[in-house]
């Protein structure tokens, strides 16, 4: 078993995301070249729409092949339709003031909400009902007009950057749609919930920069950057991209990815910087780093290969551990607290080992089918343990069921 440092980088080229598709004529399957090739981390001269988790080509293939009756797309449509987010009856429960962490918790509200909103949006995209449509954007209007704080203890920014990202998502999804009011998301995502995202990571709540852990980067980075693209905010997506690529705190790339290994197998391996926590958080982190990398992807830049496809051997490694098999662990020290006290995590953690997250379908058919790589652990973690991939309320009625949107079977199907 080897490793190298956490801050040396390989000689292989990255591959380029505009770069393969200029290769390919600057056309992909419903996907266009946002942008011409500039600073690596420029926002996109022409916007892509739909262009977050979902892009025309994706959408386009999950609805014929559902309506073919052709599998893998026939069984993730079909936990899709039997899921109770997803039906035209769903009525939205808007308020003004979301509360997480402390006194009068009522952030389940959004939440629910919001896999309604996503889930009735794919069910009107894939399936063409109107019924779906309309509900999805009752929901998005509802809370786009309605919704005026989001609050609570530190675990507000939690919110403020999981259910950010999310709703900008939903939002992408219906903008097309004559009943949906894009203005007043629009609005609101940019008064309520940016707010947070840009204090958390300019700030950290007052905290040492090493204190909280890589999902608070990382949710807070997906809100910003789906709230830039939702609203062609060219500098609100190059903050998100760049804290990616060199943010100072646990969300960046390198810091998230402190180690890099090799295993006897030859597979390369990257350490994840909650691996000492438990594993619920090290797969909510694969959740979060891929809506990331697949929203920037949509928009013509490549971070799902960035700094020799680090991100991959992470998830490589978070799988392989959640399979059961053994992974190499170096002892991981930080900084706490407001004077970075040092704490240490010496083994892995194995708490939440094996937890069945629908994070693993974007990454196995980012990495296999459109680079074709060999992506042993993935294919094994997504094919083995999670097909068909759900979505909220597949996976508990806790907040950890609904840390990612899902559905990726029928969506990234390829």
């Amino acid at each position: 078993m080897s490793r190298t440092s956490p801050h040396q980088h390989s000689e292989e080229s990255e591959l380029s995301r505009r770069g393969l598709l200029r290769a390919a004529g600057g056309l992909a399957a419903g996907l266009a070249v946002a942008g011409t090739a500039g600073t690596a981390d420029a926002a996109p001269s022409t916007w892509t729409h739909p262009g977050m988790l979902h892009n025309a080509g994706d959408i386009n293939r999950a609805k014929v092949r559902v309506a073919a009756g052709t599998d893998p797309w026939l069984s993730g449509w079909n936990r899709l339709t039997a899921n109770s987010h997803s039906q035209s009856t769903w009525t939205n429960r808007a308020t003004a003031t979301v509360i997480r962490g402390g006194t009068g918790e009522n952030y389940g509200l959004l939440y629910n909400d919001i896999a309604a909103a996503y889930q009735n949006a794919l069910r009107w995209l894939v399936g063409g009902t109107e019924a779906n449509a309309v509900c999805a954007a009752d929901i998005l209007n509802a809370w786009s007009r309605t919704l005026t704080t989001v609050t609570g203890n530190a675990d507000r920014f939690l919110a403020a950057g999981i259910y950010g990202w999310q709703f900008a998502n939903a939002c992408e999804l219906m903008r097309g749609y004559g009943g949906f009011d894009l203005a007043a998301a629009q609005e609101m995502l940019a008064e309520v919930f940016y707010p947070l995202n840009n204090q958390f990571l300019t700030g950290h709540n007052d905290a040492c920069i090493t204190n909280y852990w890589a999902n608070w980067d990382l949710c807070n980075m997906a809100s910003v950057l789906a709230i830039g693209i939702l609203n062609e905010d060219a500098a609100k997506y190059d903050q998100a991209v760049t804290y990616f690529k060199s943010g100072a705190g646990n969300g960046s790339l390198t810091h998230a990815v402190p180690y890099l290994y090799t295993d006897s197998d030859g597979y390369a391996l990257g350490q994840w910087q909650e691996s000492g926590r438990d594993q619920g958080h090290t797969v909510m982190g694969m959740g979060q780093m891929g809506a990331i990398c697949e929203m920037a992807w949509n928009q013509g830049e490549d971070l799902y290969s960035y700094d020799n496809r680090r991100f991959m051997k992470a998830a490589q490694y978070v799988a392989k551990y959640n399979l059961g098999n053994d992974v190499p662990y170096t002892t991981y020290t930080w900084g706490s607290g407001q004077n970075c006290a040092q704490q240490s995590q010496t083994v892995i953690g194995s708490g939440s080992r094996g937890q069945i997250r629908p994070v693993w379908a974007m990454l196995h058919f980012h990495y296999n089918r459109r680079l074709h790589l060999d992506d042993k652990y993935i294919s094994q973690m997504y094919y083995d343990l999670v097909a068909p991939e759900g979505g909220g309320g597949d996976y508990g009625t806790t907040s950890g069921g609904f840390d990612q949107l899902g559905f990726g079977t029928l969506m990234y199907a390829k």
